[in-house]
């Protein structure tokens, strides 16, 4: 036996052949829509072009309000009750998603709450990974350790708006000039 490192396989083309299994009813409603502290996360994915990306799914896991991550089994399965922080959502033609979710707390006292976001799209080797941060906490972005090891223009953009009604908007661009910020992880290394 020797001392080699071992490289990963790489990851094959997804989609858009994964339209057929992936979604389920009630994919996108962590919470349902009209339940108290119910929050809608929406926004756009598009291409280095701007265009919209007509056939993406979007994946996202986060804490509940109080910053507690879930254990349960079974997070795709909806009973209206337990939330288990977990939401699949394919865009729409236009390239637009929907969450029904909660704002999710901070996991530890002083740090900034976010939502895990992994994106899916024809063309992509691998699936990619963000994160949606909440705006109203300023301290707690501006001690963030993933956002102060970015450029300001690039925090920005990890940086959801909070709209006239409530809702949480954040667009996604997968290259260009507005690149979303994606993180590796080296067990995902191409």
């Amino acid at each position: 036996m020797t001392d080699q490192k071992l490289t990963a396989t790489p990851g094959q083309t997804v989609g858009p052949f994964y339209g057929y299994a992936m979604p389920w009813p009630g994919d996108n409603e962590l919470v349902p829509p009209a339940k108290d502290g119910a929050v809608q996360l929406h926004g756009y994915v598009y291409d280095g072009a701007g265009a919209p990306v007509p056939d993406a799914i979007l994946e996202i896991w986060q804490p509940d309000g109080n910053g507690d991550v879930s254990r349960n089994s079974g997070s795709l399965r909806r009973d209206g009750f337990a939330f288990t922080g977990f939401g699949r959502n394919e865009v729409d033609p236009e390239g637009r998603f929907v969450f029904s979710t909660l704002d999710p707390g901070a996991t530890e006292a002083g740090k900034a709450p976010f939502i895990s976001v992994v994106i899916f799209a024809r063309g992509l080797l691998n699936r990619l990974f963000t994160r949606i941060y909440l705006p109203e906490d300023t301290a707690a972005l501006t001690a963030d350790p993933l956002l102060s090891s970015l450029e300001a223009s690039e925090r920005d953009r990890l940086v959801a708006t909070r709209e006239a009604d409530g809702s949480l908007r954040f667009d996604i661009r997968l290259q260009g000039e507005d690149e979303t910020p994606f993180l590796r992880f080296p067990s995902h290394e191409d």
